[in-house]
Formats: C-alpha cells, sequence, structure tokens
C-alpha cells in the first residue's frame, strides 16, 4: 500500500457494524474488520462511533458567481459545501449574468474545479435571461463540458404553460430534466409570507398555498402528456405531497425536493419580522412541516435539497418587506435531518443516504456520487457524528453571508470528515 491510502477505523456504514474502510486510488479498496493490519504508511482516522454515508448531493445550491461575489463565490460556497458533508452541489442558474449558455455554465464548472472542495455541477436557465420568453441554449449547455442535466429558472416560475411544454420535450433528447419553481406568480404578487390567520394578524401579504400546488399539478400533467420527467423544487404544503403522491402511485416520472428549513421552521417565526426567517416559498403551518416530513421519509419525496441562498448583510439587516427571500443551509443540512426524521425514528441512516445522495445523484444523472458503500466504488463519502451538539455561530460559517435561519440554535450531530474521491476536504470537522 502507498502513502495514499487512508483507513477509517471502526467505522459503521450506514449505522450498521463498525468495519475498517480502505481508501486507495480514489476508491473504497477494503471493508475489512475492525483491527486488520495496514501499511505503516497509510493515514489512519479514528472512526469509531461515526456514521459513514455516500457524500450528500445537493440539487439547489446558489453559489451567486459570477455576478454577486459580495454574497457568496463559488470557493467560499464549495466550502461551506464540504463541511455541510456534501461532495456535489448543483448550482442554480440565476447568476448575473444567467447561465443560459455553454460559455456561462462552463465558467461555473471550471470554477468548481479549480476550487476543488466538491463537485460543482451547474443548472442551466430554462428561458433566455430567466424572463420565460423563450427557451434558452439548453442543447448547447446539455453538450458543453459542463454536461448539464437539469435546466430551472429557479427564482421565478415557468409559468408560461406552452413554454414548459416546450421545455419539457426537448430535454427529452439527452435525458435532461426541468426543475421547476413552482409559484404562480398572479396569485403571490406582493406576497411576504404564508397565507393564513397569521398573515392578516401581521398585515402582511398572505402567500396561499395553491400557488404552488396549481403549478406543480400543471406541470406533472404536461411531463405527463410529453413523457417527460419533472422535478419541483423546494416543495412546501401539504397540498403538494399529497398532488406528488398521487402522480407517483399513477407511475408518472416526477420527483420532488424538500428543504431542511421548511422540515423544523414554521410561519410563527414571521411574528418577529426578522428578515431571516423569509424565504421563497415562504415558511408554512404545523401541518405543512408534518406533512413534508411524513412525504419525506415514505418516499413521496424523493430528496432534501438545501437551496442555499447567501445574501449580503444589507438585503438582510432591514425591514421585512425590504429584505431578500432567502436561506443558507450547506452547513446546517444534515443536523435538520437527524433532528427531524433520524431521532424521531422516521428515517434510519440508510433512508438518509438515500434521500441525501442516492436519489438526489440520479436525478441529476451524476457519475460516481450515490453510490453504495462497497468495495470498488469511488470514495466520495462522509463521516457523521449522530452524538454531537452545537451551536449555529453565523460569524463562523464558512460561507460569505451569515443568514442562517438558525443562529445560536444547537443542532443535533454534525460532519466530522468529507472525502472528494478519496481525498479529505473536511477532517475532524475542519476544512483540510
Amino acid at each position: 500500500m502507498s502513502a495514499e491510502v487512508t483507513v477509517l477505523r471502526g467505522a459503521r456504514p450506514y449505522g450498521e457494524a463498525p468495519v475498517d474502510v480502505v481508501i486507495a486510488d480514489g476508491r473504497i479498496a477494503a471493508l475489512d474488520q475492525p483491527g486488520a493490519p495496514v501499511a505503516a504508511a497509510a493515514r489512519e482516522i479514528d472512526a469509531s462511533s461515526l456514521i459513514l454515508l455516500p457524500g450528500f448531493v445537493d440539487l439547489h445550491t446558489h453559489l451567486r458567481e459570477p455576478g454577486r461575489e459580495d454574497a457568496e463565490t463559488i470557493q467560499t460556497g464549495s466550502a461551506a459545501a464540504a463541511l455541510g458533508g456534501f461532495t456535489a452541489v448543483h448550482a442554480m442558474a440565476n447568476t448575473q449574468p444567467v447561465a443560459d449558455t455553454a460559455g456561462v455554465v462552463e465558467q461555473v464548472w471550471r470554477r468548481g474545479v479549480e476550487a476543488g472542495l466538491c463537485d460543482v455541477v451547474p443548472v442551466g436557465a430554462v428561458t433566455v435571461g430567466l424572463r420565460g420568453e423563450q427557451l434558452a441554449e439548453l442543447g448547447a449547455m446539455a453538450e458543453s463540458a459542463a454536461r448539464v442535466r437539469v435546466f430551472s429558472d429557479d427564482g421565478v416560475c415557468v409559468s408560461d404553460a406552452v413554454l414548459m411544454r416546450r421545455a419539457l420535450e426537448y430535454v427529452k433528447a439527452f435525458d435532461g430534466v426541468i426543475a421547476q419553481h413552482a409559484q404562480e406568480p398572479r396569485l403571490t404578487e406582493g406576497a411576504q409570507m404564508n397565507e393564513g390567520v397569521l398573515s392578516g394578524l401581521l398585515g402582511l401579504r398572505g402567500w396561499p398555498s395553491v400557488a404552488e400546488e396549481a403549478i406543480i399539478a400543471r406541470d406533472i400533467l404536461l411531463a405527463q402528456h410529453v413523457g417527460s420527467r419533472v422535478h419541483i423544487c423546494h416543495l412546501s404544503t401539504r397540498g403538494s405531497v399529497e398532488i406528488v403522491r398521487w402522480a407517483k402511485e399513477r407511475g408518472l416520472d416526477v420527483t420532488a425536493e424538500v428543504t431542511p428549513h421548511h422540515l423544523v421552521l414554521t410561519e410563527e417565526l414571521a411574528r418577529t419580522y426578522d428578515p431571516r426567517y423569509k424565504v421563497n416559498p415562504p415558511l408554512r403551518g404545523a401541518a405543512d412541516v408534518d406533512a413534508v416530513r411524513e412525504g419525506l421519509a415514505d418516499g413521496t419525496i424523493d430528496a432534501v435539497a438545501t437551496d442555499h441562498a447567501p445574501h449580503p448583510h444589507e438585503d438582510k439587516d432591514c425591514e421585512w418587506a425590504a429584505g431578500a427571500f432567502g436561506m443558507l443551509g450547506l452547513e446546517t443540512a444534515v443536523s435538520v435531518v437527524i433532528e427531524t426524521l433520524v431521532e424521531p425514528g422516521l428515517l434510519d441512516w440508510r433512508g438518509v443516504a438515500d434521500r441525501l445522495s442516492t436519489r438526489p445523484a440520479h436525478i441529476g444523472r451524476l457519475d460516481g456520487h450515490g453510490r453504495p458503500l462497497a468495495v470498488g466504488e469511488p470514495a466520495n463519502l462522509v463521516l457523521v457524528d449522530p452524538s454531537a451538539r452545537w451551536t449555529v455561530d453565523p460569524a463562523r460559517l464558512a460561507s460569505k453571508s451569515r443568514n442562517t435561519p438558525f443562529a445560536e440554535r444547537e443542532m443535533h450531530g454534525r460532519v466530522v470528515a468529507t472525502f472528494l474521491r478519496g481525498t479529505p476536504t473536511v477532517l475532524d470537522g475542519q476544512l483540510a
């Protein structure tokens, strides 16, 4: 064995019996009984009591570069991703300029390679400039070095049904998927928070659940009609879960994601008028939170996706109405999943691997990610300490921004180490 060999002593794959995991040449070389001898030159890491999982894959990350490097860069966002256990992130297209050409997506992809902390997978825009008027260069982006397979106008909805149909038809040629930001624009003009009794009490214009649900229902039917696949971004309501469940029961090719914040936070936080809690789609009611947890647990919802949305302080340190929509999510995602699903018994560790790695990688058609923990597989891995407790300090996050909704909150479980093709990017909870 060479000096490049790493041994994870006593790791517990999927939370099961401990083994010694040997990593060599970027792959899992062996899964041995604990205490097996290794070459003296090998790096040994004490992983006893730690959960070993495939590296996480985020379908929904805003890295802001190019154009808004005051909020985040590919370097800082990649660092946050690695610290959160992610070995691949999909970088959304609403940059400045918009990622609607082969040139821009290749620039994003190459910057990710240069950062070297996780695989940065560009998402291409569906329409030119996100304006919803004409299709972007979908084929050129798919054939570029970035090999784009996910397309989204996230931040705005592709509200034109004819344009959405054309996009769904177009991406079939290269097995792409349209990821829809489900928000009927006329129903949400000026909306500030979830529509209900509380929005009336607070004097904030309401954002009705039906604005999300109507678009989801329409797009599922459109995808069925043209024989394409559609992915629903940041699903947030009980009705949305029911619609996706109905579609899956009929064998339709639809997938969906939920954010960590929609798994744990409710509209009650709007009482503070603190823009940290302002997000699109808005935080919903307790019944919606229960429904999305159940939907994730039973597989109706395929993936946890962070919708990591960094903003400079001036866009959040202001009154609610002027505040930007969005929250940080990469470094706290697995902790929320542990608290809301693992500890209550709704998901086991294989379920966590499925929702945070396997299914997201399949939806994005990523090679080398979301693979089983088996000999010969790429060593894109994460070690998690489920018993750790830590308090979120915004100033210590790797992100360039500080707009976490979990500031000063005690979190359950933490990433200890992350490996990208066998190379540690995080060790002992710090960047390697």
